[in-house]
């Protein structure tokens, strides 16, 4: 016996017609749109947005005619359908976030709203840092976001990762090192180059084929055991592309230049031997790449000159020397080494302004009064030779014993840099005093102690008068034909006030009012945030948010301010035994001081570019691993509660950062069993959908660590209340 009719839904279909229509004219659009480029049938279409009942199967054919006769879609010989709406065509560089999707960062900023979205079945085998072609798609996604395809690799990022193997009867598999490297490689067993079951290594793609999930490769370097020191050294080393050693044909050059100074370039250059010059630099350092003279004039005034390794006196144009350098671009400083720009015949040797020994400088000297103000200034080449090589802390217990070498003059220069530092923030710049931890480690490079590096006033003393220097030498540059000379310089954009009103609501659930109305305030109230905060538990989260909401600084021939430092024009002059930039300012320098005319600015833009690229890619290496020291660390810590502050909060996770240790982990959504949490987003939260329990940013928890992996370089905690005491583990594999 038959089912009657629904009246009522019978009535309900009989007047919707048109509305069903539409609608599913709508998300046929919105289907073919989102597919550009490729062609459906009408089975296939069905298919695709899943249409299960009968009357809207059959609504397709006519609904797709009507789209055909209003151009919005078109239809070959073969009755297939496609979208006539054209999409937009960006480049852009890969930011794999997850094994689900990317963006794509563009390089055009106006070409795009926004970054673009991209699934991981359109990325083509695009992976992290990649420069791609993009298609975007006309209209936006589920999520609200800009979407598309990637069309064409254009350049990879990389083509070598470091990981560990994993090896089964038949084949290998590399598990890469590298967070935003989502994909496994696979490798024969015929090119594992002897590496066995859990050893680090290196490997290089060979091979991708489309439609393969997994690319192929080959060893090219074993490292050694997962979890040794030095094997997870190498490991960050090769994962950041740092040198292991220095090439032979620059090392070759190096030892083959002279110490020797000529009386000729003696003769062309300002001579300070006689004048009292001292160095003063970190305890264990060998590269000492700027020296402080100190005389009393006549007049009552001071000379205070700033005087700089004359590298490249030594390092010439189109040699292999230069060539190594402008590759490296900056030395990079691991927890247990310095991979340096230059070789140590010139780091630590003939540009080292050694103690006792004449050495070629390039110079910032001012004369100035006892208030700090500078009178008048020179910049030239000079040679000096240092009287006294101090540590840190040595020129420190000098001015605080008041007894030592030189400790008047040592005072003096301390009351000047701290008269000029007040000036400096008088005028708007911006103090930022991070928190940098230091390791304690044995021969065997286990830390067997953490400590936060302590910033006194002699380090502020050698900070001040370097950042002296930089700015008058950039300042006369620019002052010589109104910025139009082509030049380095070290630039920093105004923070973009919507990310400062974000900090600001981060602050002040620490209970730190921020003013960050209008620019001219900003910061003052950032300072003032500085000084409440110090030796506070929050000190270094709220910190790195407030780096976090600034821009960046970075290289460029562009003549623009420098808004941390409120410097209407700033550069680095002061470091390039270690700093490539500085290399590129000097040479400037010394073509102009010569009379030399100013060069295309391209070639030099290009120089900045990638010397800004190569500083990121050391802080990020130094930065793993001093993490990987820190989760080591942790893993050989006392077992026991401790006190920590919410530092981040993501979808899948809370980021703790230890307040004894300054060591950061996370709590996993996933391990959170006391309640299902919501992320909210807007207000960088999770909420317990039971009990209304809210996880925020700045809270002041209790966790005890319950895994660390030193592979992965991570700390796994949970709350201290969580009544389920986990056994702790650690992994190395």
């Amino acid at each position: 016996m038959g089912r009657k009719p629904d009246r009522k839904n019978s009535k309900h279909r009989k007047g919707a017609p048109s509305n069903d229509a539409a609608n599913l004219a709508r998300r046929i659009l919105q289907f073919l749109d989102a597919h550009y480029g490729e062609e459906f049938n009408s089975k296939q279409i069905i298919k695709r947005l899943e249409i299960r009942d009968s009357l809207n199967k059959g609504g397709v054919e006519p609904v797709l005619s009507k789209l055909v006769e209003s151009g919005a879609v078109s239809r070959n010989s073969r009755n297939f359908f496609s979208s006539t709406k054209e999409p937009g065509f960006i480049v852009g560089t890969v930011d794999y976030v997850n094994p689900r999707f990317a963006f794509i960062v563009p390089d055009d900023p106006e070409a795009s709203d926004g970054d673009i979205l991209i699934k991981e079945a359109d990325l083509k085998q695009a992976l992290d840092g990649d420069k791609v072609r993009v298609m975007v798609f006309p209209l936006k996604g589920k999520t609200g976001r800009t979407e598309g395809r990637v069309l064409e690799i254009l350049q990879r990022n990389r083509d070598e990762f470091v990981g560990r193997v994993e090896i089964s009867p038949r084949f290998a598999f590399i598990v890469p090192d590298f967070k935003k490297m989502h994909k496994d490689i696979f490798v024969h067993r015929g090119d594992l180059k002897g590496a066995e079951h859990n050893e680090k290594v290196v490997v290089k793609l060979t091979e991708w084929r489309e439609g393969d999930r997994n690319p192929t490769g080959e060893v090219v370097r074993v490292l050694g055991k997962a979890g040794l020191h030095e094997v997870e050294i190498h490991s960050i080393m090769a994962e950041f592309g740092l040198p292991f050693e220095y090439p032979e044909e620059p090392n070759t050059e190096a030892n083959a230049i002279s110490d020797k100074i000529t009386a000729k370039e003696i003769k062309a250059r300002k001579d300070f031997r006689d004048v009292l010059t001292f160095t003063i630099d970190p305890v264990d350092a060998k590269d000492f790449d700027d020296a402080i003279s100190y005389r009393e004039l006549e007049n009552g005034n001071l000379e205070i000159g700033v005087h700089i390794a004359d590298v490249t006196h030594y390092v010439k144009p189109k040699t292999a020397l230069e060539k190594e350098a402008y590759h490296r671009a900056t030395s990079v400083y691991l927890v247990d080494r310095t991979i340096p720009m230059l070789p140590e015949r010139l780091s630590n040797g003939l540009c080292s302004l050694r103690p006792n020994e004449e050495k070629l400088t390039f110079a910032c000297v001012f004369e100035m009064d006892r208030s700090g103000h500078v009178v008048k200034h020179w910049i030239g080449r000079t040679v000096i030779h240092s009287d006294r090589r101090y540590a840190y802390e040595e020129a420190q217990e000098c001015i605080d014993t008041q007894s030592g070498d030189y400790f008047r003059e040592l005072t003096l220069l301390n009351d000047i840099a701290k008269k000029i530092r007040k000036k400096r923030f008088d005028h708007g710049a911006v103090n930022f005093e991070t928190v940098e931890v230091k390791f304690k480690l044995d021969e065997k490079g286990t830390p067997l102690g953490l400590m936060v590096k302590e910033r006194k006033d002699i380090h502020k003393l050698i900070e001040e008068f370097m950042l002296l220097a930089n700015k008058y030498v950039a300042e006369f540059i620019y002052k010589k034909n109104n910025g139009t000379d082509t030049f380095v310089y070290r630039t920093h954009d105004s923070p973009d006030l919507d990310r400062l009103e974000t900090f600001s609501g981060f602050a002040k659930r620490f209970g730190h009012q921020i003013d960050v109305a209008t620019p001219q305030k900003i910061s003052g109230a950032l300072n003032k945030l500085m000084e409440e905060i110090q030796g506070k538990p929050e000190q270094n989260v709220l910190e790195q948010l407030a780096i976090r909401s600034m821009a960046k600084a970075k290289y460029t021939t562009q003549p623009k301010g420098h808004f941390g430092l409120a410097f209407p024009h700033y550069t680095h002059f002061t470091s390039p035994i270690r700093r490539y930039p500085d290399m590129m300012v000097h040479r400037l320098l010394e073509h102009y001081l010569d009379g030399g005319k100013s060069p295309d600015a391209e070639p030099w833009e290009q120089k900045c570019l990638h010397s800004s690229e190569r500083e990121k890619n050391a802080a990020d290496a130094e930065r793993a691993s001093i993490k990987y020291k820190q989760v080591e660390f942790m893993s050989l810590a006392e077992q026991k509660d401790y006190e920590g502050i919410v530092s981040g909060v993501t979808e899948w996770g809370v980021f703790v950062e230890i307040t004894e240790t300054k060591c950061e982990g996370m709590i996993r959504v996933q391990d959170m069993d006391d309640d299902y949490y919501e992320f909210d987003e807007r207000n960088m939260r999770l909420i317990g959908s039971k009990s209304k329990k809210m996880i925020t940013l700045g809270d002041k928890v209790v966790v005890r660590v319950v895994n660390t992996d030193i592979d992965r370089r991570t700390i796994d905690l949970e709350f201290a209340d969580n009544d389920r005491k986990k056994p702790r583990s650690r992994a190395f594999n």
